[in-house]
């Protein structure tokens, strides 16, 4: 873990509530999901910590219990690519301790976060001991790859606009404002965030969310983006126009 790390030994009845509210848990009895989140380590780590390291052994398994992380993943020619945010709520991490057992990127906060992990021992444990777990990973980790295939679908057939909306939709729907006209993307977002989920460069990532600003379907909250008509958002991801 980073650097000024503040580590919970034993978690907060708060804390307790966001991991019985996790999707790993889901389905589960809730004296089971209590089990679960005293097996966990609860970590506070300031904006820019790094969680883990690509290419480091896979120890732990993580989620965001407040905050946000970043997923970037360096290529063999130093080139950087942003994966995925991981939002309030979300796993990551997991899958490498079930294959190569190490870590395929960087994991980085985005802001001041609380991060619940598990370690190894203990998380294979939980899958063996309660099936609904491992059901409930293989759910999330099927939802990550259908992900990744509309991301290559979209990078071959839609244009950078329409690749951009969907960006910021997928980050929508992480906020947990799927339904919501006007919502609030609930992780910091920086250009080159954006550029990068995307799949275009910073300088068309800019001038389309500037844009957008302009004509009063996004707005600036604090660090925060709002979308104000995700409807019309979503017309625009289709290929439809402004």
């Amino acid at each position: 873990m980073g650097h000024g790390m503040s580590e919970q030994k034993t978690p907060s009845q708060n804390t307790v509530r966001a991991i019985c509210a996790l999707g790993l848990v889901k389905g589960l009895p809730p004296e089971v999901a209590t089990h679960v989140a005293s097996l966990a380590r609860v970590d506070v780590l300031p904006d820019g910590a790094g969680v883990f390291t690509q290419g480091a052994v896979a120890q732990r398994a993580y989620a965001v219990l407040v905050g946000a992380v970043r997923i970037r993943q360096i290529g063999s020619d130093g080139a950087q690519a942003l994966m995925r945010m991981i939002a309030p709520g979300e796993m990551f991490g997991t899958v490498a301790l079930f294959t190569e057992g190490y870590y395929p990127a960087d994991a980085e906060t985005a802001m001041s976060s609380h991060i619940a992990s598990w370690s190894k021992a203990d998380f294979i444990a939980l899958t063996m001991n309660f099936p609904q777990i491992a059901i409930n990973i293989i759910g999330m980790v099927g939802q990550r790859l259908a992900n990744v295939q509309n991301r290559l679908r979209e990078m071959a057939t839609q244009s950078a606009e329409q690749r951009i909306a969907h960006a910021l939709l997928m980050l929508v729907e992480q906020s947990g404002a799927v339904q919501a006209e006007v919502c609030e993307i609930c992780i910091p977002l920086r250009r080159r965030d954006v550029a990068e989920l995307a799949g275009t460069t910073l300088y068309t990532a800019s001038r389309q969310l500037a844009a957008w600003e302009k004509v009063g379907l996004l707005a600036r909250s604090r660090q925060m983006l709002v979308v104000r008509d995700a409807n019309r958002l979503r017309r625009i991801a289709q290929g439809g126009l402004l």
